[in-house]
């Protein structure tokens, strides 16, 4: 019998073998996320608004940039200045973010972006409501799942950071990820495209998408996200090109990004990124393993992509992020915390499934 979702979780019926070496699994998991308690910590934020030039370098830098459009500069002379003037790697083209944000922000008046940003946040907050509320049996677990999305989406309703690439990617990703359903998918596809124009990193999102609309045999839907894989490539091109007009020899190099801090740092992103960063960080660390569990164990189409998107996010953080680039979390924070309504009928029932009850057998004996 669920816990609290309408139908038992992927997890309820599997073979004893397999049961118990999920359980095992889960086990290296949340062993793997206190990782976290070794890896670096990013710089201090001193909290002082005079100060904020330094405690959000890079907020500061895209909102010159966006000022600078705005009074009418082409954006890549702009970008290259104001990178010039931040001492900021100008090379490879990466370096320079696409001018998709930039450009539609400065057409736009200040406060017109604010309420823009509310109103996807709610969008995001609005779609999950919806694609939970037939998940769940009874009302108090979908809203707690409400309010653990309303702790991945805190930080990105913070006016000072309407500028950052990372904030509207994620609230569009996880959009996308709630309004995508079988045979509903033109939205989702569309949206996630224009992710990839504000950051072209949420093109992993897209990947996993399009290769599980494969394994689904939905080659119509498959071919929905290649487009805008096509489009992006598009303009990624014409990015590259547009960079390169600007770039001036002396100009200095990016130090790469294999940071190779590992899984840890996933988790430490994520902490730093949702409502978990206000527990202590072995708390933390445990609950986000708890949370991945969590989107596993929900038996829905959904559930599988979200898996796969955090996993592949906590590969390319692994792997290539550095301790000043923890904010890459932000691409897939906002709906990540909702995995923790979904984990106590995963684990019930993998632990069932793990140690199934043995059947009680009454001989009854008849006499003539």
């Amino acid at each position: 019998m669920a816990i609290w979702l309408a139908e038992p979780s992927r997890f309820a019926g599997v073979p004893k073998g397999r049961a118990r070496l999920g359980l095992v699994a889960l086990m290296l998991l949340l062993l793997a996320t206190l990782t976290a308690l070794s890896v670096p910590q990013p710089a201090a934020v001193s909290g002082d608004p005079n100060k904020r030039s330094d405690d959000q370098a890079d907020v500061v830098l895209y909102e010159s940039i966006v000022d600078g459009v705005r009074h009418g500069g082409n954006y890549y002379e702009i970008a290259a200045h104001q990178l010039r003037i931040g001492d900021y790697p100008m090379k490879p083209f990466v370096t320079f973010r696409l001018p998709t944000l930039a450009v539609v922000q400065a057409l736009m008046p200040g406060w017109a972006v604010i309420g823009l940003l509310y109103f996807l946040a709610a969008c995001v907050m609005l779609a999950w409501f919806v694609r939970l509320r037939p998940a769940f049996a009874r009302p108090p677990p979908l809203i707690l799942a409400m309010v653990l999305l309303a702790g991945g989406i805190g930080a990105f309703v913070q006016t000072e950071l309407a500028a950052f690439h990372e904030v509207w990617a994620g609230l569009l990703i996880a959009l996308s990820l709630a309004l995508r359903r079988p045979g509903h998918w033109v939205a989702a596809a569309g949206i996630g495209a224009l992710a990839m124009l504000i950051r072209e990193t949420a093109a992993l999102y897209v990947a996993i998408m399009f290769l599980l609309a494969l394994a689904e045999g939905d080659r119509k839907e498959a071919a929905g996200w290649a487009a805008g894989v096509a489009l992006l490539a598009i303009a990624v091109f014409a990015h590259a090109h547009a960079v390169a007009q600007v770039v001036q020899p002396f100009d200095p190099e990016s130090p790469g990004w294999s940071g190779m801090l590992g899984f840890g740092f996933f988790v430490e992103a994520m902490t730093l990124s949702t409502a978990l960063r206000l527990a202590p960080i072995w708390l933390a660390a445990l609950l986000m393993g708890l949370t991945l569990f969590g989107w596993a164990a929900w038996r829905d189409g959904t559930g599988i992509r979200a898996f796969a998107t955090f996993c592949i996010y906590a590969v390319l953080i692994g792997l290539f992020g550095r301790v000043d680039t923890f904010y890459w979390g932000l691409m897939v924070a906002p709906a990540i915390l909702i995995g923790l309504a979904f984990a106590p009928d995963g684990l019930k029932d993998l632990i069932a499934a793990a140690f199934p009850k043995r059947r009680k057998i009454t001989v009854t004996r008849l006499t003539p």
